[in-house]
């Protein structure tokens, strides 16, 4: 169901071909790690909830046998004198029983739950980016699919240049041939070379046809063609914004971080609340009574309590240092990949000017090579030069053409890999 709605919504771009930006989200959403976005924010929502029930009373029931080595009793003195009166005091037993229920409700906790839920929504956007940069990798997976697509497309068309050039060759060398000005060793050997171009250009085919299948089965839909990106390189130095998901993620974790901190604050704030207790058993509050008749007893307690742990304190100052420390850890994270983005833009940069001054030649060269092409052609029809002379002139000038479209590609591809190292 998801090919056949991004096969539909795409349906347009299959008839002229598709860009590589096309390529790059139809292959972001059809990459499997894009379902983890949805199962991220279900996770974090559920342990949000899960602190929030903190709020909730908490209820704990527990049941009890102990025997005692000694128990309250009343003085000797008084048993006896009660004795006298005709009043048993049997005193208590030293095996005792309860089953209770304890309800404790928290009226204020210091923001101990509100600081565990920031950090749990803020450990969910470090999920959630680290993600990100796993999709934002497969970009230069296509990237490297789609230029070398590029590059088969222009090889394949600078063959069927070559074999239409040699095929005219070989019509001209046959007409030679049979009126004795040309011999049969030449037009052969135009012939074999024609050969040899329709051998490349199968092969050429089938490296297409399997660089398409390799990109469609990327993206989820069926690709036949692709258009060529029409950019031209921009002059300057390093780009001034730089917005890999990278750095989002180092953001993330920031706040990550920050909110760590906050909850040692939270640690430090009293907490107030109330609760009830409830027991059946023996002996129960009424300690007297217990004491003249054995019987188990319902029993209750209310009440309200705060609690202040200050044990916080001792591990406060490490435990803000540890804070920091993870903070400067992650800043040197930055830095070091900051420090080699910009060696890669460095490199980036000084690659298409490398390519643009080779493009200024390129073009002059196969003028050039042309030209003496079209001059062995001429030589060979008045017998000045033989076929294999006007092949080597040929497959120079093919190599020439060859240069110009590889010098372009690349040239492309350096300038989307920098979209990529930036994220522009």
């Amino acid at each position: 169901m998801k090919k056949l709605f991004l096969a539909l919504t795409m349906l347009p771009m299959l008839v002229q071909g598709q860009t590589l930006e096309e390529c790059q989200q139809a292959a972001e959403k059809n990459y499997p790690l894009i379902q983890q976005y949805g199962l991220i924010e279900k996770t974090t929502q559920l342990t949000v909830a899960n602190i929030q029930k903190g709020w909730l009373p908490q209820v704990s029931a527990s049941a009890q046998a102990t025997y005692q080595s000694d128990v309250t009793a009343w003085p000797d003195e008084m048993k006896t004198m009660m004795g006298g009166m005709g009043i048993d005091m049997k005193g208590l037993t030293k095996d005792q029983f309860r089953v209770g229920i304890d309800v404790q409700q928290t009226i204020y906790d210091g923001g101990v739950i509100g600081s565990q839920k920031r950090i749990a929504r803020e450990q969910g956007k470090v999920q959630a980016a680290r993600n990100e940069v796993n999709i934002y990798n497969v970009r230069r997976r296509v990237n490297e699919l789609f230029f070398g697509l590029l590059l088969i497309d222009e090889q394949i068309k600078l063959n069927t240049d070559l074999q239409t050039l040699l095929a005219g060759n070989e019509r001209k060398l046959e007409l030679m041939t049979k009126r004795g000005t040309a011999a049969e060793s030449d037009l052969q050997n135009v012939k074999a070379e024609r050969l040899n171009a329709i051998q490349k250009a199968t092969e050429l085919a089938s490296q297409k046809q399997m660089l398409l299948r390799m990109l469609s089965t990327f993206c989820g839909i069926e690709i036949n063609n692709i258009q060529k990106p029409q950019v031209k390189a921009e002059d300057g130095g390093l780009t001034a914004e730089n917005r890999r998901p990278e750095l989002k993620a180092l953001d993330a974790q920031i706040g990550v971080l920050n909110a760590q901190e906050k909850a040692l604050n939270a640690a430090l704030m009293p907490k107030v609340g109330v609760f009830a207790q409830g027991y059946y058993g023996y002996p129960g509050l009424n300690m007297f009574e217990d004491m003249m008749r054995h019987k188990w007893s319902l029993n209750g307690i209310v009440g309200a309590r705060v609690t202040w742990n200050i044990g916080a304190l001792y591990t406060r100052k490490n435990d803000k240092a540890k804070l920091q420390l993870q903070r400067d850890m992650t800043e040197n994270n930055r830095e070091v990949f900051l420090f080699n983005n910009n060696l890669e833009q460095t490199q980036q940069h000084e690659n298409i000017a490398r390519y643009q001054k080779l493009m200024a030649q390129d073009g002059e060269i196969i003028t050039l090579r042309q030209a003496v092409r079209k001059a062995a052609e001429s030589k060979l029809a008045h017998g000045i030069i033989d076929a294999n002379d006007l092949v080597r002139e040929i497959n120079q000038e093919h190599a020439a053409c060859v240069q110009q479209s590889v010098h372009e590609i690349e040239m492309l591809k350096e300038i989307y890999d920098n979209k990529y190292t930036t994220n522009n």
